[in-house]
Parts: structure tokens; sequence; C-alpha cells
């Protein structure tokens, strides 16, 4: 479909605000990659008026979609992981234009994947793992096994998420394909849990047990780049840890991983008096 999309794409490469575009074709009628879509056209530019303009195309039985994506859209969906399909789509599209070989050094970039974005990485999907993975608990406490059990699912695909981060790679669609290379440990712990024939109860109960150990033994290393943010000063308030550049990607799930390390005595409790009596302020620190 390349020469169909050709005029497209070469008014686009034409001009000096676009960086790169790689075409992605279906790879047969099963693959999700495209989107349903028979070609995908990604084209990125270093800023626009809009992060994403997404354009759809019909030529006879086939379609296609075009995205133009800025850079800033591009980085933050590799940081955060929250397009899936993205790091695919560079590594295994065809590259129609590259200025400067941008598309080249970045794809060189995720290959090394730098100790520091790792870090980065490991701390958010590290929080996303400790929310699904307490809520999964309360759930099985309060003998909602049902809801327990979709929890423990997402907690173990955000294990696997962080065990192919650890290992220096970036997280694909077919991540557990990734793990069981990289680590058939936790491979095996979903395989159980979506497959045996024990009931519903004994099978959360025995993976609670082995997802214990698997997130305590990760809490140091996965920890570090919170730690580090808060070693910049002596106290923070949740307001502060909420707004640090380096802390505001964790979201919702800053606050469940700091209680987390509070209980772990990682992060010790810091209180300051207020104007009510007896009610104080909870600052927090890095435990010495």
């Amino acid at each position: 479909m390349e020469h169909i999309l050709r005029p497209i794409y070469q008014e686009r490469a034409s001009q000096q605000n676009t960086l790169g575009v790689i075409l992605i074709e279906k790879r047969h009628d099963t693959s999700s990659v495209t989107d349903t879509f028979d070609a995908v056209l990604l084209i990125i530019v270093k800023d626009g008026e809009e992060a994403i303009f997404t354009k759809h195309y019909i030529y006879e039985e086939q379609k296609a979609a075009m995205h133009v994506v800025t850079e800033d859209q591009l980085n933050e969906w590799l940081l955060l992981g929250s397009n899936r399909k993205i790091v695919d789509w560079l590594f295994n599209g065809k590259v129609l234009f590259d200025r400067n070989e941008y598309i080249e050094k970045l794809k060189m970039e995720l290959r090394d994947f730098p100790f520091y974005g790792r870090k980065i990485k490991m701390g958010m999907e590290f929080a996303k793992l400790i929310r699904r993975y307490l809520d999964g608990k309360a759930f099985f406490e309060a003998k909602q096994y049902l809801d327990a059990y979709n929890h423990i699912v997402h907690s173990l695909h955000h294990l696997a998420r962080l065990a192919v981060i650890e290992n220096g790679f970036h997280p694909e669609i077919t991540v557990w394909q990734q793990v069981k290379q990289i680590e058939p440990e936790i491979f095996k712990l979903y395989s159980e849990l979506v497959t045996s024939d024990e009931p519903i109860k004994k099978r959360l109960e025995l993976l609670f047990i082995a997802s214990e150990f698997m997130i305590h033994s990760r809490t140091s290393s996965c920890a570090t780049h919170i730690l580090d943010t808060m070693k910049e000063k002596e106290q923070w308030t949740i307001q502060e840890l909420q707004e640090h550049p380096h802390l505001k990607h964790y979201s919702v799930d800053l606050g469940v991983l700091i209680e987390y390390l509070i209980d772990k005595k990682i992060i010790e409790i810091y209180k300051t008096d207020t104007k009510g009596l007896y009610v104080y302020h909870r600052h927090y620190k890095v435990s010495l």
C-alpha cells in the first residue's frame, strides 16, 4: 500500500517540522498491531497544535490510518508505556523518511535503554503493581474472589512488564512471550493462575504467597527512583511530591506506593504542627 500513500507522506516529509515517517503494514489477518487497518502511517513532528492528529483513508477494499504525533507525545508514550504498540511500530515499521537520522538515533537509544530511563519506568510500573496487588488482597479478604482474581491478573501483568524492564528491554505487545524467556517463574505463576483446575480461592492463596516474595525482593531496586528524588531535601508534603516533575507521572499510584514504603520502613512520617490541637501535618522523608 506504500505507493498509494506516497503522495500523502511525501507532502508531510517536505515540511521542516517533520522528523520522520514510518509505515506499518498488517502482517496477517489476526494481527492487532495496526488496529485492524491494512496500513498505518506514523508521522513524527517536532511540534504541533495537537499532540495527536489522525486521519483515516480508504482505497478500494483497503483502509489506512495516519497518525501525526509530536515528539513530546511520542516521548511520553515511551516513558509511560501508555501506547503499547509504539515500540513495535518503531522497530518493525518501514522507515520512509528520517530527517538527520532522528528515527535511527531514537531506536539506538531504545536499544541501549539508559539506566536512568529504566529507573523511572521501574518505579512507575512498581507503583501500579503495588496498587493492584493490595486491591486484590483486600477483595480476597472480603471473600470477593472474582474481583480479587481480576486485580491479581493485572498485578501479574505489571510484574511481567517490570521483569522485562529490569532486564533492559522495553515491554512489547507480546509481553508474556518476552517473560517466558526472561523470567519463566513469573510466566509459570500466571499460567497456573489462569489454567489451574484448583478452586479459585486456592489459586489465589498460593499466588499471594509467591507474589509477596517477588514484590518484596524487588522493592529496593524499584523504589530507587522515588527515594533518589526524595533525597533532594529533608522532608516533603504529599502535594510537593505529586507536583515534582520526576514523580508527576506516578499519578494516582504515588500515594499507595508511599504508604507501602512506610509500611516497609523505607520512608518515615514526619509530623509538623497545625493550628488545630493534636492535629498535625503529615510530611515524608527517606529513612536513614
